[in-house]
């Protein structure tokens, strides 16, 4: 691989010909070769945003020349497009703050406006990663910055796909609100329920959830661009301060205001720690709601087999015909890994000393990557597995006409010891809760059948006793 030679602050660089970057990437692929993994896109997106962004505030300010500053927005045009996607290279597990991924981007602008302005790649003197694209900034205003514009970028997407399978739940709920079941408390035998209730309260737990998603946006909207190293905003004009903010305004369509405390922007990861708790709930729901789509439609024969999923591919290589409940095995392990990424949120939130986190590239990757997985799952959920659930009525009838949780409808006219004798009698024989109380003679037919009726056994209220 022909290389040329690059310098920074260390010496020299030999960098890939072909390449962008300069020495300070080359060097942070050197030295974190860690995971294999590279910057998540919209985080790549957001930070080439805050450099097109600073470029023309400082172009309005005066302080960048003009020649300069169009040749670096237009080379964050050319990348937007995703032009340079293979120029970002540095591992998530980098050195912290996020200072070689900051470095990576200025190096893949410079080189890139060397070239528009007829210059050779690595030819600094002319226009520089430091002194030009990273004009007026710090990489640890940069990255707080980006990671609030990555994750506004990346909620849009994932709150559509919340309310797709919330509306989802919600039309199961209605064309499932005939069917009667018995309910399950302990896993044992419950008072009865309505399988259209069951998968309504599925429904607002998504939308609970939803909501709390949405309540982080204000946190997210606020910037601390502007504050440089340590939020004093040395090196950077009050002027390029509120153009960059109208800037990034314009060009993302999101309604970001500067941060009242540019102090409290750049040490507290609180925003990013609200957003990773939302989106642990929402894994945590999701996965509650797969585990009991697994349980409800368990079987065929000898399970509960009360749903019916989508079979979507074969569920066995030596079982032929079995079909297992894949999106709802693969919704699962997708929460699993938002908890574990909630983990490392955390403790990366925690690890803050004095006027900055440095721990800020891991809480970038473990929220990006959080959002990704869980809207794709969401969509792929609600598209092959929520929209095509059928009931299996029949089965649901039986159980509840088996199911011990009857006693419990009859213990208000019977009483709680002599329901519990029946229940205990009925496990005991095999015999229905409804035959028994007859021949006990513990109530009337006409008001057995009346307490019974199906439209009584899942509603508030005592039918017998009611005004």
């Amino acid at each position: 691989m022909s290389t040329r030679i690059e310098k920074d602050t260390l010496g020299e660089m030999e960098v890939p010909a072909s390449a962008y970057y300069g020495a300070q990437t080359a060097r942070a692929v050197r030295n974190f070769p860690i995971s294999g993994l590279k910057p998540h896109p919209a985080f790549v997106w957001a930070t080439l945003v805050i450099k097109k962004c600073a470029a023309r505030a400082n172009m309005a300010t005066g302080r960048l020349a003009a020649e300069a500053g169009t040749a670096i927005v237009a080379a964050a045009d050319e990348a937007l497009t995703g032009r340079f996607d293979g120029q970002f290279v540095v591992d998530p597990f980098q050195a912290g703050a996020g200072t070689s991924h900051n470095m990576n981007v200025n190096e893949v602008l410079a080189n890139r406006a060397l070239e528009l302005l007829g210059k050779a790649r690595g030819d600094f003197s002319t226009l520089h990663p430091n002194d030009h694209v990273n004009m007026a900034q710090s990489t640890n205003d940069v990255i707080p910055t980006a990671i609030r514009l990555a994750s506004l970028r990346q909620l849009d997407p994932l709150l559509e796909a919340l309310e797709g399978v919330e509306s989802a739940l919600s039309a199961k709920a209605k064309a499932f609100d005939h069917v009667l079941k018995s309910g399950r408390t302990h896993l044992q035998d419950a008072v009865p329920i309505r399988l259209g209730q069951e998968f309504g309260a599925y429904a607002a737990a998504i939308r609970t959830n939803r909501e709390g998603l949405e309540g982080c946006l204000p946190a997210l909207l606020e910037l601390g661009i502007g504050g440089t190293a340590v939020g004093t905003g040395l090196n950077a004009e009050p002027a390029y301060i509120r153009q960059i903010i109208r800037e990034l305004a314009d060009e993302t369509g999101f309604p970001v205001t500067p941060s009242t405390d540019l102090f409290h922007a750049m040490q507290d990861m609180d925003p990013f720690l609200a957003l990773s708790s939302a989106l642990r709930r929402t894994a945590v729901n999701l996965g509650r709601i797969a585990n009991d789509l697994r349980l409800l439609s368990s079987g065929p024969r000898t399970g509960l087999d009360e749903i019916r999923l989508p079979a979507i591919q074969p569920g066995s290589s030596i079982m032929p015909g079995k079909i297992n409940p894949s999106m709802a095995e693969m919704t699962n392990m997708v929460c699993f890994q938002v908890l574990g990424c909630d983990q490392a949120v955390m403790l990366a939130a925690g690890a803050g000393q004095l006027e900055l986190n440095v721990m800020m590239p891991l809480i970038a990757f473990n929220l990006l990557f959080s959002m990704e997985i869980l809207k794709n799952c969401v969509q792929k959920f609600t598209e092959s597995c929520i929209l095509g659930i059928q009931a299996n009525e029949e089965r649901c009838r039986r159980y509840l006409m088996d199911s011990l949780g009857l006693v419990t409808v009859l213990a208000p006219y019977i009483g709680y010891n002599a329901a519990a004798e029946v229940a205990k009698e009925s496990v005991a024989s095999g015999r229905s809760i409804r035959e028994i109380v007859l021949e006990r003679g513990l109530m009337p037919e006409a008001e057995l059948e009346e307490v019974l009726r199906p439209e009584h056994l899942t509603e508030p209220g005592l039918p017998l006793r009611e005004s």
